[in-house]
């Protein structure tokens, strides 16, 4: 029956894998787009024939320059080009907010950039990033103009060559020399485009210093040399400020003094050689923004608040309002570099020229560019819809011919397409002495029409993708309904066993078939979780509900423990019997720490109590998820109080967890040289982490601290070896049945408790525990050890709730409460449904350069520490578990082992999971044309498949432990057995 279940589990997973995998690659989008490179067509009026792949071209650089130029009808405006990206910067910190202009203190930040700003020398926009807010794909919108795939937020941790249309290729084939130095992604992204460059890594987020400086210590002689074109510039430094002190952080400042005088130099060295030949052009540019605590990836505003500054003669003018809330798309940097400079703009290109920077051109010369924007945008339409391609949008003669209301949005873009071509040819064909009025009207109606047409093209072809196939999308889905049923016949089919077993091997409450108040509120609790995966504001702020289930439920099991005591206390003789009765079966390992009626009681009380106010200072540790982010609490106190405060408490906790596995080991009873070692080791770590956390300079401006990196990774070395000896050699260490066992057994009333089943067990699950919780004090934000200690509290509270003689509640609603546990602790440790609140500082402690592999795993450690610490706590769990038939002094229960410890702490939490996969999947497949679907929907569908994997790994760590205990003992029961029956005969032919 093992072999059998545990086939169907693995069947069922492998199920929901194909299923997931299946939906995962035919619901997310790949944008659409045209092949090849733009040429010397895009200087033509697009057809109604199939659109032009565009052939490379075959005219040397400098005749195919020339070729451009005199084709576009525009002259270019500049020469050279500084492209300057500031990783992270907020606009709002250099333009301000909502019409007001920066904070004083930002203002005074950088005294440079704001002085060009007042004098009108410079004009800037907050370019509006679309999610997911992470380098390489904004990077890649801003150089392509086209807006990439939502899982591109994945392949940024492993950036590969850019093949499409953008502008460095464009300015490469016409001979433009370009330089960069800075962040490495775009090396990775254009490996063979440099004439000179300097890569640096962007993630290691600890250094803000070396970051920046491998870029300034080329900058004077990048700027006195002639031979490059185009200068690209990443700075990294301000990101890692962020990602590690938040934009509160005592580094901003400085970091933006620094960034500040970087402009002033480049800006200084440009004007100083400013002529016909080397007019050039500063471009000042974020990837993306920043949330108040650093990070970025998700979709609020401050996350998508970028920057695009402009310097250069043709923004100049004599009157402007330089903190004027002036929006713009970061796509739109695309367009209009490539008009500036005399290129063609790129194929895939949804952006929008900024007319302010065409100041010095003639109001014919401004059409042309706005008919170049659109025309390129029309054949990008021509690609998506045939309806675009109806000569009466392209040709039509009738100036004015339009429908009131439009039918579709074919018809309204064709409108307005139409009536600028119709404003812009009636322009071109005044005469000279009629031009400064009539004309004038014309130019504006043609403005506003082409203006029209690019803002509503753009807006339509950035919600666009690839239409998802439907029938691959049911099949995924279909695969995963099958897998969640399949685990829940599992389920059934073993509690139907169960129910088969003898009623002296379970409690009265096992016999019961009445439903009880917590299996209900589970049970409704699991919809309620399910129905609130269909509204985007729970889904921001999911936290909500899991609090709610969490305490409800063992508030439940507070009136329970208070019913039984009243019960106890009016009928004492009846206690008395069914206590001794339950003794002489229940052989949990804690049972052997006898505890009067009346302290159980106060003990299962207290433990409830402990969780019920662990849960409420978690709950107000961390107050809003997305949008209630700005609500007080704990946390945002913490991080405004002096550091030494914050250490402290990181101090307390790691000293707590020392404590704690101490008393843990003194409860096996035995002074091993094993378990000796095992304290000292733990100990070690403890004094590790706190060496670090002392050592450890949070907002430092020192770039890398080996001797913290030394640190964490002698941690990690001791840390790995213990949990491998304990998993290895506790199952060797404890007695199956020996003298020794029973010398122990004889002193107690419960002689059948001494196995060493239980024993190596709650060892492996203990060191599992302890020692993953120093782990996440020393990964964890120092604001989190707290909570990482209340989390702790909760389990062991927990465990010896559930441990106790005479439980209260079944095993199956126990695994559920643990794993509610896990989950309110995800979102108590200030996790969220948004890609922003992903800590990215702390994987890389204890790397000494970046591993893409090593900081995926430890970010996933942080992320999930909650959850995969109550499945390490389930171990612990299984070892006070009833286990009677499990071990004694003949046999060992295979079957015992699956039906009564593992099955249900594996199954119940993959039959979770997949129906919460299961559900949101279904969610997300209804609400593929929803709003919020990129923003909101997908980030958490992330979040779930991570969830997902992190069940995986907690579950196999559940069977393994238990699987292999179990192998061990078994084989060291039938060696004893072999021997002993050997003694008896070698006895019996001697005594013959």
């Amino acid at each position: 029956m093992g072999a059998a279940v545990a086939g169907w589990a693995v069947a069922a997973v492998v199920l929901q894998v194909a299923g997931l995998s299946l939906f995962l690659y035919g619901f997310f989008p790949v944008k659409p787009t045209l092949p090849g490179f733009s040429g010397a067509e895009s200087y033509r009026a697009p057809s109604c024939g199939p659109v032009d792949g565009g052939e490379g071209p075959a005219l040397p650089p400098d005749q195919l320059r020339s070729l451009y130029r005199e084709l576009s009808e525009v002259p270019h405006v500049y020469d050279r080009l500084v492209l300057m990206v500031i990783d992270g910067l907020p606009a709002e910190f250099v333009l301000g907010k909502g019409g007001k202009p920066p904070t004083k203190e930002m203002m005074e930040s950088m005294p440079y950039t704001q002085s060009l700003l007042a004098g009108c020398r410079a004009v800037g926009y907050h370019a509006k990033a679309v999610p997911p807010t992470v380098t390489m794909p904004r990077l890649k919108a801003m150089v392509s103009g086209a807006i990439g795939g939502f899982l591109d937020v994945a392949l940024n941790f492993n950036t590969q060559a850019f093949l499409d249309d953008n502008l460095l290729d464009q300015l490469h084939t016409i001979g433009y020399k370009l330089v960069m130095l800075g962040d490495e992604t775009w090396i990775k992204l254009f490996p063979t485009l440099f004439y000179r460059q300097d890569g640096v890594s962007s993630f290691y987020v600890k250094d803000t210093v070396e970051v920046d400086f491998n870029v300034s210590r080329h900058l004077e002689s990048e700027l006195a040399a002639k031979d490059w074109d185009a200068l690209i510039l990443h700075y990294l430094g301000l990101d890692h400020v962020g990602h590690i002190g938040g934009r509160q952080s005592n580094l901003m400042t400085p970091k933006l003094k620094e960034m500040d005088d970087v402009i002033r130099r480049i800006h200084t060295a440009a004007t100083s050689i400013q002529d016909n030949s080397h007019r050039t052009l500063l471009v000042v540019v974020s990837d993306h923004g920043m949330t108040e605590v650093g990070n970025h990836g998700g979709s609020s505003y401050e996350e998508t608040d970028s920057l695009a500054l402009f310097i250069g003669h043709s923004v100049e003018s004599t009157y402007c309002s330089p903190y004027d809330q002036k929006e713009a798309l970061q796509v739109d940097l695309a367009p209009t570099l490539a008009l500036l400079f005399g290129i063609p703009i790129p194929k895939n290109n949804i952006g929008v020229l900024l007319p302010e920077l065409f100041n010095s051109l003639t109001d014919d010369q401004k059409l042309r560019t706005l008919q170049l924007n659109s025309w390129q945008i029309f054949r990008l339409l021509q690609e998506q819809r045939p309806a675009f391609c109806s000569e009466d949008c392209v040709d039509s003669k009738d100036d004015f011919r339009v429908d009131m209301i439009p039918e579709s949005i074919e018809e309204k873009l064709c409108r307005l397409l139409s009536k600028a071509f119709a404003s812009h040819r009636s322009s071109l064909h005044q005469d000279s002495d009629f031009r400064s009025a009539e004309a004038a009207g014309f130019f504006g109606t043609a403005v506003d029409s082409y203006s029209g047409f690019l803002r509503h093209a753009s807006e339509w072809l950035s919600h666009r993708a690839t239409d998802k196939p439907l029938y691959l999308l049911a099949s995924a889905i279909s695969l995963m309904v099958i897998s969640c049923f399949s685990l829940a016949g599992i389920i059934s089919c073993i509690f139907k066993g169960k129910s088969h077993i003898k009623a002296e091997h379970h409690s009265v409450l096992d016999l019961d078939k009445h439903w009880h108040l917590d299996e209900v509120f589970i049970l409704m609790g699991i919809l309620l979780y399910v129905a609130s995966l269909g509204s985007s504001s729970f889904v921001e702020e999911e936290q909500y509900i899991w609090h709610f289930l969490t305490s409800t439920l063992f508030l439940i099991f507070l009136i329970k423990t208070v019913q039984s005591m009243l019960k106890e206390s009016s009928s004492t003789v009846v206690h008395r019997s069914e206590t001794k009765t339950f003794h002489k079966n229940n052989s949990s390992y804690l049972a052997s720490y006898k505890l009067s009626p009346g302290q159980q009681d106060g003990c299962r009380l207290y433990t409830v109590l402990v969780v019920l106010v662990a849960g409420r200072i978690l709950r107000a540790w961390y107050q809003g998820g997305i949008n209630w982010v700005h609500f007080p609490d704990i946390s945002k106190i913490l991080t405004q109080s002096d550091s030494s405060i914050v250490k402290s408490l990181q101090s307390i906790s790691v000293l707590v967890v020392v404590v704690l596995y101490s008393i843990s080991l003194m409860l096996l009873r035995t002074r091993r040289v094993f378990l000796i070692g095992l304290w000292l080791s733990h100990l070690s770590c403890g004094l590790l982490v706190m060496l670090h956390i002392w050592k450890s300079q949070v907002d430092s401006s020192v770039p890398v601290n080996h001797s913290t990196t030394s640190i964490a990774q002698i941690f990690y070395g001791i840390a790995s070896i213990s949990v491998t000896c304990t998993v290895l050699l506790a199952p060797w260490t404890f007695p199956t049945h020996s003298e020794e066992a029973e010398a122990t057994s004889s002193s107690s009333s419960n002689p059948e408790k001494a196995n060493g089943f239980d024993h190596s067990v709650f060892l492996t699950g203990v060191t599992y525990t302890m020692f993953w919780c120093l782990l996440q004090l020393l990964l964890q934000q120092p604001i989190n050890a707290v909570p990482v200690l209340l989390i702790l509290l909760q389990i062991i509270s927990s465990v010896i709730y559930f441990s106790l003689e005479k439980p209260l509640h079944r095993q199956w609603v126990q695994v559920v409460a643990m794993q509610f546990l896990g989950m309110t602790g995800h979102f108590g440790l200030g996790n969220t449904n948004s890609l922003a609140s992903i800590d990215v500082a702390g994987a890389f402690i204890g790397i000494s350069s970046y591993s893409t592999v090593l900081s995926g795993v430890l970010m996933f450690i942080i992320t999930y520490g909650s959850p995969l610490l109550l499945y390490l706590g389930m171990v612990v769990h299984m070892s006070v578990r009833d286990s009677t038939d499990i071990s004694t002094g003949q046999h060992f229960s295979w079957s015992s082992v699956l039906s009564r410890m593992i099955a249900l702490p594996c199954l119940l939490p993959l039959l979770i999971n997949s129906i919460a996969l299961t559900s949101y999947t279904i969610v997300l497949l209804l609400m593929r044309n929803h709003l919020f679907v990129w923003s909101v929907f997908s980030p958490k569908y992330l979040y779930v498949c991570a969830a997902t994997i992190c069940t995986y790994a907690g579950v196999l760590v559940i069977a393994v432990t238990g699987a292999y205990t179990c192998t061990v003992f078994s084989f060291r029961t039938r060696k004893r057995n072999h021997r002993d029956r050997s003694v008896d005969q070698v006895g019996d032919g001697l005594r013959s």
